[in-house]
């Protein structure tokens, strides 16, 4: 008992939804003691500046850990029903399914967007082949990766997901996709699974982080944390201790937070930065958000492409198009009056040092207007009001992704919550509240999560 009432001086690394859930969390843990317990929350550039601010914010019963899911489902409608979450970050219910759709040169043809044969079928040579069209020895990167490249999804639906979708016809309300263009539809869920949601994740996790803040959180911003060091001979067996960060709005200032009890390491994929065993790294997606204001679905694709057609925006380059002909982004319609896309993810471009660095390819976000706009009428007239990429974090080991890791490492006193995927927004306040009670109880009581134990996999 008397361990679980000393003083605590806590300090949160990382600004994102894991870190701001679990800021949330600690101040309203029954354990915890303004009086007593010190919170601080370390962010190297802004609230929700990487995928916590970029991601779809998409919720769902069929996502995975299975051990994470049920309860941070339900933690989103309890979080928005005291917090006024409909209004305050957008939380609702939607429909969810995937889409089987065949997209024709003539369709393209109908809406102006034109097909790569318009501009190949002069170009014959004498014995009836296809000569390159002009500048069509310029790369994309490496062209000839490209064209064999099957298009990537994003890993949002594992084997047990898609083993869910059931055969449907498309909705009525469903209309800012061409039915004409549609062969299938397939809703998403089964008996007692079929509940699908969302919250807009940058209104979301700034929230959480007001929230946290109002409670005693003291949120420091621009703060890159550089080290984290331990002291045997001020603490037993090695446990952390001083917490060193560089101050960006103040001239890269170094500037430290001494006794330091308890290290949470919520940085997304930059934890694999500030301890590299943890094997977290960054997968990059690109995403767009359009002005649009439809009806509350999100939606899955499989879209079947003519052979022959290249985006606009590519052709004009002299490229050729980077996929074998069927391309899935994902589309969900969010509140507020917006709409998100996301496509492939990529390893171009190594993680930046902060999230307010990182690169985003237009060309990419480009490809992604141009697919949606073969199947939606409506998207393809919107304005868009963000181009953007992100890094997703993955905890990989053996070249697997394995789910995040949850719990304290090797280091007494140095936790770790990350390795979410695409499912941080999802699985944040189930982490938030289990971190809660792996620091205050020292055990945790709301789901069984020894699998994700960080010290499982020598972390």
């Amino acid at each position: 008992m008397a361990a679980q009432q000393q003083k605590r001086n806590i300090v949160i690394v990382g600004g994102g939804i894991i870190g701001c859930t679990t800021a949330y969390f600690l101040t309203r843990h029954p354990k915890f003691d303004p009086a007593q317990h010190t919170i601080t929350l370390l962010e190297a550039s802004s609230i929700a500046a990487g995928a916590s601010g970029k991601a779809g914010g998409l919720l769902a019963l069929w996502a995975y850990p299975e051990c994470l899911v049920p309860l941070s489902y339900r933690l989103h409608r309890e979080l928005a029903d005291e917090h006024n979450g409909a209004e305050r970050w957008g939380y609702r219910q939607v429909g969810c399914g995937t889409i089987g759709a065949v997209v024709k040169n003539t369709d393209l043809k109908a809406r102006g967007q034109g097909t790569s044969a318009s501009t190949t079928s002069d170009l014959k040579e004498p014995n009836g082949t296809t000569a390159a069209a002009p500048n069509a020895h310029l790369p994309i990167q490496a062209e000839d990766e490209k064209i064999s490249k099957d298009w990537e999804k994003l890993p949002k639906q594992d084997v047990a997901a898609t083993s869910l979708l059931s055969k449907s016809v498309l909705p009525p309300d469903l209309d800012w996709v061409d039915a004409s263009l549609v062969r299938s539809w397939d809703v998403m869920g089964r008996r007692g699974e079929t509940e699908t949601a969302q919250a807009h994740p940058f209104h979301f996790t700034n929230a959480m982080a007001d929230l946290a803040a109002a409670k005693g959180v003291d949120i420091r911003l621009g703060a890159k944390v550089t080290n984290i060091t331990s002291s045997s001979s001020s603490a037993p067996n090695g446990r952390v201790d001083t917490v060193e960060y560089q101050d960006r709005n103040n001239n890269d200032e170094i500037k430290s937070i001494t006794g330091v009890t308890d290290v949470i390491l919520t940085a997304g994929p930059w934890t694999g930065k500030i301890l590299p065993r943890s094997k977290i790294e960054g997968l990059r997606a690109h995403s767009v958000v359009y002005e649009a204001e439809v009806s509350p679905y999100a939606v899955f694709t499989d879209i079947e492409l003519p052979s022959d057609w290249t985006p606009e925006h590519r052709r004009v380059k002299g490229q050729k198009r980077k996929h074998r002909g069927h391309v899935d982004p994902e589309i969900y319609a969010r509140p507020f009056g917006e709409v998100y896309a996301c496509g492939e993810p990529d390893k171009t471009i190594p993680l930046p040092e902060t999230a307010d660095q990182v690169q985003c390819d237009e060309d990419q976000c480009n490809d992604l207007i141009s697919y949606i706009a073969t199947v939606s009428p409506i998207l393809a007239s919107a304005p868009v009001k963000a181009k953007q990429a992100c890094y997703l974090p993955q905890h990989v080991r053996f070249g697997e992704e394995r789910g995040p890791l949850i719990g304290q490492t090797s280091t007494p006193g140095l936790w770790i919550a990350a390795g979410h995927t695409c499912w941080g927004i999802q699985n944040g306040p189930a982490t938030g509240l289990l971190m809660s009670e792996l620091i205050f109880d020292g055990q945790t009581k709301s789901a069984d999560i020894d699998k994700l134990d960080p010290k499982k996999f020598k972390v």
